[in-house]
């Protein structure tokens, strides 16, 4: 039985394997809850155990709320189109945008 294994090896050239090795890698990086980021907060996805009557736990998300909303921007003279979450919201209303914007290193002038 030994003798039927056979060790081989198979010969490609270098421009056909290039390809193969680009697109393994770019697949492995994790691409869950992505751009579910808040800007402001830097709030991202949790993982929790969902856990049932018998105590059997199973992985879950969850999932920061992100809301779209246009604040009234003061210095810009202007409405700014944002993705921030609602604990976001809450701190803006507290503190000031541009407070907020520039304690997260974001330039309001961009959005």
């Amino acid at each position: 039985m030994a003798s039927m294994l056979c060790s081989y090896s198979v010969s490609m050239p270098a421009a056909a394997r290039a390809p193969l090795l680009r697109s393994s890698a770019s697949s492995s990086a994790p691409s869950v809850g992505v751009g579910r980021i808040c800007p402001f907060l830097e709030k991202k996805t949790n993982r929790a155990n969902k856990v049932s009557f018998s105590n059997h736990k199973t992985k879950k998300q969850q999932f920061v709320n992100l809301q779209y909303k246009k604040l009234w921007w003061e210095a810009g003279k202007r409405y700014v189109k944002l993705r921030l979450s609602t604990k976001a919201l809450k701190t803006i209303e507290k503190h000031g945008l541009d407070a907020v914007a520039k304690k997260a290193g974001i330039d309001l002038n961009k959005k």
